[in-house]
């Protein structure tokens, strides 16, 4: 498994992910989202495995959150969460081309 953890410092739900594969000896690659962002093929590859939609953050504290809603195109919405990652929810957990967004064990124990 090649697990990496999107999360954010002050997230419950991020916390416990990170929890979950420490318990039980899963090496992951843990990275602030806040900070890094992703990258436009991993959010492809996360969309692809979640859908847009799910990925989007809709009680972030960004300026931008209440925009999100008035935008129409799928290209607009993803330039958005590539500028201001605060508008991705989190934890999202991936595993290759395989995604969870928020804290989703159930998902993950049929990863191992």
């Amino acid at each position: 498994m090649n697990i990496q953890i999107y999360s954010r410092n002050k997230c419950f739900d991020s916390k416990k992910a990170e929890r979950w594969f420490k318990e039980r000896g899963i090496k992951f690659q843990l990275i602030d989202l806040d900070r890094k962002g992703m990258s436009p093929r991993e959010l492809e590859s996360v969309i692809s495995a979640v859908g847009l939609e799910n990925l989007i953050d809709e009680k972030s504290k960004s300026p931008d959150a209440a925009a999100m809603r008035y935008l129409s195109s799928r290209e607009q919405k993803i330039e958005k969460l590539l500028d201001d990652p605060r508008l991705i929810k989190s934890p999202v957990v991936r595993n290759g081309r395989q995604a969870t967004v928020g804290c989703c064990p159930e998902i993950w124990e049929k990863w191992e």
